[in-house]
């Protein structure tokens, strides 16, 4: 259930392991409504120390709109969260990339040794991120001395899909769980299919990576909810051990 452009590898695993992948976006991105704020940053990137990128939408299109009409600074050096946030700009060719190996979040983040106060005091630093998202990273960040300016190089909506995608196949018995990969898309969900709708979901198992994903579940009113290692890896090994 994340977005579209997201979701393709990890079908084609569930299906190399055997099993069968629904594909229902409960997320649907696209470019951010009002491009003035990038335009703004092209002639200022030179001015920063570190740029980090929330997410791989967000790495994807603040490099697809930035390098056609300039060259990334040299000394501006690239951070971010995630295995696949880190292959998308590997692939923009950043050899080197700031991000935790273990842990998927903010948290894990501002608990790397570039992140510390000694190592970001008077640094200015760039996240890049869709329409809103946590505060935590630049909140520490600037607890600890450096400046943040966010920009917005995306958007997230609630897709407009017939409920009916998802609802029939669940009515025939052919759904076993839901992986739900962002508190966002749970709320989506519900606003999607209308809570009698959402009421024919209730008995599937749901995998979720995030104790914060796991209790908006909850708070929707799933009780088999099974808490995943983060990042597909962990997702698969939990459904394989789940479904055998």
């Amino acid at each position: 259930m994340r977005p579209r452009e997201q979701a393709g590898s990890l079908c084609e695993r569930i299906r190399a392991a055997g099993g069968e992948a629904l594909l229902f976006p409960v997320i649907a991105v696209g470019p951010a409504l009002d491009p003035a704020p990038l335009e703004s940053l092209i002639e200022r990137l030179d001015a920063f120390d570190l740029a980090f990128f929330v997410s791989p939408n967000a790495a994807n299109y603040a490099m697809q709109f930035i390098l056609p009409r300039r060259a990334w600074p040299a000394t501006l050096k690239v951070s971010t969260v995630g295995k696949g946030s880190e292959r998308v700009l590997r692939g923009y060719g950043f050899e080197h990339v700031i991000a935790p190996q273990d842990g998927f979040d903010s948290e894990a983040v501002i608990a790397l040794p570039e992140f510390a106060s000694e190592a970001v005091a008077g640094q200015r630093v760039l996240i890049f991120r869709g329409d809103g998202g946590r505060e935590l990273l630049a909140d520490t960040l600037r607890e600890r001395g450096a400046s943040v300016e966010y920009v917005t190089c995306y958007r997230r909506f609630c897709p407009d899909l017939d409920p009916a995608l998802l609802l029939q196949p669940v009515a025939r018995g052919e759904v076993d769980g839901l992986l739900l990969t962002s508190s966002e898309g749970v709320r989506n969900l519900r606003h999607m299919l209308g809570e009698e709708g959402l009421a024919t979901l209730l008995p599937l198992t749901v995998f979720a990576s995030h104790p914060r994903i796991v209790a908006q579940a909850r708070a929707a009113g799933f009780d088999d909810v099974v808490e995943t290692p983060a990042g597909d890896d962990g997702l698969m090994q939990a459904l394989v051990n789940h479904f055998g």
